[in-house]
């Protein structure tokens, strides 16, 4: 799949067929997100693979947008480590590995959705308690993983009127 076809196709893929992912594509989806740019090259980020249907099963009792995960293959928690980037970049940085595996997952076949965590203060302990991260890397998100069980056609998100030239 071509970058921009991978890029404009993307959408929020919250059902799946149950198949299980790759370690070989998981790998990808993890490339793709270090890929990513950062500020001063700190790549402040770690990632949190979680495959247990145990552990998937009791995010959604206190995440109440992941009811998804009781039907994915895998879930990775992209986390902002606060001793390796120590100004607010971490979270621009992690969004951008976000991003950058969400695109990768289109691109290979999968589907995947963004589930916010990071700035919900009760979301984030809970989510630091489930998985023992620590009190200095701060959980920005999860990102649901599976094969898609749903289509969704490509959206056209292009809006003139937020394009403003050289001033506001």
């Amino acid at each position: 799949m071509e970058a921009m076809e991978a890029i404009m196709t993307r959408r929020s893929i919250r059902r799946y067929t149950g198949e299980q992912v790759s370690p070989e594509l998981e790998r990808k989806l993890l490339e793709a997100g270090m890929a990513a740019p950062s500020a001063s090259n700190r790549q402040p980020w770690h990632f949190i693979v979680v495959r247990s249907r145990e552990t998937l099963d009791r995010i959604p009792e206190y995440h109440r947008y992941s009811k998804m995960l009781r039907e994915a293959s895998l879930a990775v928690v992209v986390c902002g480590d606060n001793k390796v980037q120590t100004t607010d970049f971490w979270a621009q940085d992690c969004s951008a590995a976000t991003e950058n595996m969400l695109v990768a997952a289109n691109a290979l076949g999968l589907g995947a959705v963004w589930l916010g965590v990071h700035p919900k203060e009760e979301t984030v302990s809970k989510t630091r308690a489930l998985l023992g991260i620590p009190g200095h890397v701060t959980p920005l998100c999860i990102v649901s993983v599976g094969y898609p069980a749903e289509e969704k056609p490509p959206g056209n998100r292009y809006d003139e009127s937020r394009v403003h030239g050289e001033k506001w």
